[in-house]
């Protein structure tokens, strides 16, 4: 069957004509033969009891009552006999929905009304669909959300119906340029404006009002009047008079239907040349340098307008599932109320205050949260405001604490290959020197010590047992330079950027005793694996090991702002700060209290979850999606840890020609070198980790990646 043609409805006030418009509108399309389902949904002032039940989405709704009781359906009934009609949530309060769900115990989400509202178009055949809010665009679903969230989210055209009276102009374009304020959830495409008249003019003054309103609204707000709706009596009167009533508001309303095959005013403020979707993207090619790419040839980007949960929505529409948590950062998805509230109600008290000589509660309370969760021993915390920077204070440490200690001559770091630690300079040295995204400035980096990448595999349904001759080499090293080595610096259990390459965690607790006999620190970075990632709270916790440097990032917020920390023990922070020594760093934005609200609410979000159960979750649904590739032509290894899943090939990929691949079939996975791999949010449902394993072995399967 054909997609239907849908379209929203809105209003300027709650008794604007919504409900009139959009009866007439499904009266019109039966008179012309055409399939209709009207929706509405939420509907209060139902008159039925506060009996409700899971929906099976996650949503209490009420059992349907009679017709006659859901006063918008039983009028869409009586007009459009024909059509089918139905309101999804139905509350008994005759008040805002917000407050109808708040009397009836009911919690009312726009993520649970669009999968609702898309349900109910998927499983009825229609070939109109339309779609009535509840009082005008700004009306609140819940504390945290709006109509105007739920239309974004729809993305349909939206007709705004307006009442032609005193006032209309003022309301209408309010609400105008309160669509215009949700352009960055995707935009809401406005289709154009209906007048109704909710009553006979009063004179000719109300009647000059009326007729200059409809021409003064399409000019100051940019938007095509589609119909007028005249006064209509006899709607409520005997059958003959309802009967005429109606026809005169679908022939009033029929000029919509024309209309609506028409593209819709996708931007409802007019839009500056420059600022077109294709001028936009002209620029970006032109003018912005992408991590990793070449300015001359850029690689091809996609314009993202909006984000939710698991999608991320492109300009053109498309909804992409997202594979990648934004390079592992969007844990719990994206738009999580819990961290939005927390940002929004720092920013009204204080956004940032230098962290030199002041202190505030957001970096108190979450040092102490990160203390409480870390591996048992770490007793200090520096924030900084990425994990790069992170890294270079951990250098830092390691460094001034051996100088500290009367053992300067320790200055050099021990690293893996396969290793990644950032793109700053110190980080850059402690990267594989070879085979990393840093070889080209090897001749001016510190020239470090590398070990061979532990050849001791480790994954989800591995038999393989630890091989202690894979640590031979490790500690070769170790006795020859061991004297002149700070720190040794590694990713524990997981290597990620390098190579994404899992290894045994005996391997890392032979590494900590080594470092315990030879004196020299271990410097955990966990920027990527830290949070659950791995399955364990820290990567750390498999090898039940605590190092004396730990670097955190990434997940630490969620994915809403960049904020990193370097945690020690007390030995090396009073080491450092023997003598009146100072640790020599100092970051600007350090603890930013935004950045710091948002990340307490995120460990907060993260505890009082059930992420052990979902990482598992991901875990098996990765390595049962991907098994298929297994043996595979081209496939060298299949390999699932935790919430990461990783195809690594016999060669490099094309990585642009395997993106446009993965856009084309609905997912977001930003594969690199040899890797095909996804790491996406905890809240990721089994059919989204279906969607992202089918894709990548359709990828394997169909040479995409070649």
């Amino acid at each position: 069957m054909a997609v239907p043609e849908v379209l929203c409805i809105t209003g300027t006030d709650t008794d604007a004509g919504k409900t009139l418009v959009t009866a007439a509108l499904a009266r019109a399309a039966m008179q012309a033969g055409r399939q209709v389902l009207v929706l509405k949904p939420v509907q209060t002032g139902c008159g039925h009891g506060d009996s409700y039940h899971h929906d099976g989405m996650g949503m209490r709704i009420a059992p349907p009552p009679p017709s006659d009781t859901v006063p918008d359906v039983a009028t869409y009934r009586t007009a459009a006999p024909a059509a089918s009609a139905c309101a999804i949530v139905q509350l008994a309060p005759a008040c805002s929905p917000h407050l109808a769900a708040r009397q009836a115990g009911v919690d009312i989400t726009v993520h649970d009304l669009t999968a609702q509202v898309r349900d109910h178009i998927a499983r009825h055949k229609a070939d109109l669909v339309l779609i009535e809010g509840a009082g005008g665009l700004l009306t609140p679903l819940n504390s945290n959300e709006v109509l105007a969230d739920l239309f974004a989210e729809l993305r349909f055209p939206l007709l705004l119906v307006v009442a032609n009276r005193l006032g209309a102009v003022n309301h209408a374009l309010l609400t105008i340029e309160a669509c215009s304020a949700r352009s960055a959830r995707g935009c809401i495409p406005l289709a154009g404006f209906v007048t109704t008249e909710t009553s006979p003019a009063a004179g000719p003054a109300e009647h000059a009002i009326r007729k200059d309103n409809a021409s003064i609204i399409a000019t100051l707000g940019r938007l095509p009047c589609l119909a007028a709706v005249p006064h209509i009596s006899g709607l409520h009167g005997s059958e003959n008079a309802r009967e005429a009533a109606w026809n005169t508001a679908a022939a009033a309303v029929s000029p919509v239907l024309e209309t609506m095959r028409r593209p819709p005013c996708h931007c409802t403020r007019k839009a500056a040349p420059d600022s077109t979707p294709e001028r936009l993207l002209a620029y970006d090619r032109e003018h912005l340098w992408h991590p990793y790419t070449s300015a001359q040839t850029p690689a091809r980007t996609w314009e993202a307008v909006y984000t939710r949960s698991t999608r991320i929505t492109l300009r053109d529409g498309r909804e992409l599932v997202d594979g990648m948590s934004s390079w592992w950062c969007a844990i719990h998805g994206y738009n999580h109320p819990a961290l939005l509230d927390a940002l929004q109600e720092q920013s009204k008290r204080m956004p940032h205050v230098m962290f030199g000589g002041l202190t505030h509660k957001p970096a108190v309370e979450l040092a102490q949260s990160l203390l409480d969760m870390v591996p048992q021993g770490l007793a200090h915390v520096f924030y900084a405001d990425s994990g790069s920077v992170a890294v270079e204070v951990a250098l830092k440490m390691a460094l001034q604490y051996q100088m500290a200690a009367g053992r300067p001559q320790r200055n050099r770091i021990l690293s893996l290959r396969g290793g990644y630690h950032g793109d700053t300079m110190g980080a850059m040295s402690v990267c594989d020197p070879e085979n990393g995204m840093h070889h080209l400035f090897s001749g001016m980096l510190p020239r470090q010590i590398f070990a061979p990448r532990p050849e001791c595999p480790y994954s989800y349904g591995q038999t393989t047992p630890y091989d202690p001759a894979s640590f031979a080499p490790f500690s070769a090293l170790l006795e020859q330079y061991g004297d002149s080595v700070a720190a040794v610096i590694l990713e524990p259990v997981v290597q990620g950027a390098g190579g994404m390459w899992f290894y045994h965690p005996d391997y890392l607790q032979a590494v900590r005793e080594a470092c315990t006999r030879h004196g020299c620190l271990l410097i955990a970075d966990e920027i990527a694996t830290g949070f659950g990632r791995t399955g364990s709270l820290f990567a750390c916790g498999h090898a039940d090991i605590t190092p004396d440097i730990l670097c955190v990032g990434k997940g630490l917020t969620g994915g809403v702002m960049s904020l990193a920390a370097t945690l020690t023990t007390a030995e090396v922070a009073h080491g450092i700060s023997r003598d009146g020594g100072v640790l020599m760093h100092g970051p600007t934005y350090m603890g930013n209290p935004l950045a710091c609200a948002v990340a307490q609410a995120s460990l907060e979000l993260l505890m009082r979850g059930n992420w052990v159960h979902d990482v598992a979750r991901i875990e098996s649904g990765l390595h049962t999606g991907l098994h298929p590739c297994t043996g595979h032509s081209g496939v060298r290894d299949v390999r699932v840890l935790g919430a990461i899943g990783v195809l690594e090939m016999e060669t490099p990929v094309n990585t642009e020609a395997l993106q446009r691949f993965f856009v084309r079939n609905g997912v977001w996975i930003r594969p690199f070198g040899r890797l095909i791999y996804v790491m996406p949010p905890y809240v990721a449902s089994d059919e989204d980790i279906s969607t992202l394993t089918r894709a990548m072995c359709g990828a394997v399967m169909e040479g995409a990646w070649r």
